[in-house]
């Protein structure tokens, strides 16, 4: 059973043994890293610089075996109310296997049963099948009316698709979430510290 807890730095080392290449680099970074490979001091400097907002959160999914996966999420309205997903990666020798919709479930019920937020967003590359199905098989949707953006990656143009899921379309589609029906407190699966 996976858990989510905050980032702490020496997540850095393990992600950075994940991406074995390029193309998962970009698609996982986009062009917010300047070289590949990226260093893990890379990715906590770049972190740090973010983290000043305030609206900037690091989290790292993780199982008996240690982390299996990472994200961020970061708000994107003064009023807290629309929560951006980014930087989404699994460990690679556990892709295909659940991991990455288990941690987005846990993402999405900590934003919406915990912070109460209004929507979710994040945005995915054409060329990232996977990744795509994996976040319409949990219910985000593509957005509408918003402009495509486009990315200079290793000589190709990469369109990024918009999706999101509203407060209302995520009750739709996993209303014990937000009022358990248990006993059982669904922020344990929640941590402040490892």
């Amino acid at each position: 059973m996976l858990r989510l807890r905050p980032y702490n730095r020496r997540d850095a080392e393990t992600i950075v043994r994940w991406i074995k290449d390029e193309v998962t680099f970009r698609k996982w970074s986009a062009d917010q890293y300047e070289k590949y490979p990226v260093a893990a001091e890379d990715i906590n400097r770049y972190y740090a610089e973010h983290e000043e907002a305030g609206n900037f959160f690091e989290m790292t999914a993780f199982d008996e075996s240690g982390p299996a996966g990472h994200m961020i999420m970061r708000f994107t309205d003064e009023e807290q109310m629309v929560l951006r997903f980014g930087f989404v990666i699994v460990d690679d020798s556990r892709r295909g296997m659940g991991y990455g919709r288990e941690m987005l479930t846990l993402a999405l019920e900590y934003a919406f049963g915990i912070l109460k937020v209004k929507k979710v967003t994040l945005g995915v590359f054409e060329n990232n099948e996977n990744a795509h199905r994996c976040y319409t098989a949990l219910g985000f949707r593509e957005a509408q009316e918003t402009e495509t953006v486009s990315y200079s990656i290793l000589g190709e143009e990469w369109n990024c698709i918009e999706l999101e899921m509203e407060r209302s379309r995520y009750i739709e589609c996993r209303p014990w979430l937000i009022e358990p029906q248990t006993s059982a407190d669904p922020a344990q699966r929640f941590y402040e510290k490892e």
